[in-house]
């Protein structure tokens, strides 16, 4: 059942009927990671170089190969910085389109079955919002458990398919029944849950890939929620 959410919704990536919304959420992340980029260099640059240039006067000759080394390793610091903020940044932009491709799927996949209910954009925003605080939440506490060896990464993909699995299978319930009832429904399964939560950190841990990340864990909670309900007997 979940790898075959999996490969539906890793077909549904590239499908005519979602190239619009990828290119939407692509390039909506895009521009908040550029952006993202150039702040942090600015501050860098402003704020962190001269603070560190003030203790170079009067220092031996490696001083300016030692300066090379540090602004060698703040570039680094930078790209390991804006690697973290992917998946926050995934996670807002996935409020904004999570519906337009739920849509989609339904749709095309089970026009049979009654339609989900779209949420009101202020609950999108705040759907958004909430992804962000969560998402945030979790990979601090992985970045935290950098420091432990062996333990990091199972960290990282612990974290991440438990909140990811859990706020991306409530949404895709959540168009059909009440928030309550999607937690409800989510704690029945959640065992799956979790599982195909680990399928999506393992896809949001691969590099420029995991910018589709909201794209891919959206339609698979879809596909998974639909099939948790055809196995209760009940219509998505």
């Amino acid at each position: 059942m979940i790898l075959d959410a999996a490969r539906l919704a890793a077909a549904n990536l590239l499908s005519p009927a979602s190239r619009s919304i990828l290119w939407k959420s692509l390039g909506l992340t895009l521009l908040i990671l550029i952006g993202l980029w150039f702040g942090l260099e600015s501050t860098f640059s402003n704020l962190v170089m001269p603070w560190l240039g003030s203790f170079l006067p009067g220092l031996p000759d490696w001083a300016g190969w030692a300066a090379t080394v540090a602004a060698v390793i703040a570039g680094f610091g930078l790209a390991l910085a804006l690697a973290l903020f992917v998946a926050p940044v995934t996670a807002v932009v996935a409020g904004l389109f999570l519906d337009d491709i739920a849509e989609v799927i339904e749709q095309r996949d089970y026009p049979l079955d009654p339609p989900g209910k779209a949420m009101p954009l202020g609950d999108a925003i705040g759907q958004s919002l909430k992804f962000l605080v969560v998402v945030a939440i979790g990979n601090l506490f992985a970045l935290m458990l950098l420091i432990v060896p062996g333990i990091n990464l199972m960290a990282f993909f612990l974290v991440n398919g438990y909140l990811l699995g859990r706020e991306y299978f409530e949404f895709a319930a959540s168009r059909f029944m009440s928030p309550a009832e999607a937690r409800r429904l989510r704690s029945r399964h959640s065992t799956t849950v979790f599982l195909a939560g680990l399928v999506i950190a393992a896809f949001l841990s691969v590099p420029l890939l995991n910018l589709l990340t909201p794209m891919f864990a959206a339609s698979m909670m879809v596909h998974l929620y639909k099939r948790v309900e055809q196995r209760r007997g009940r219509p998505g």
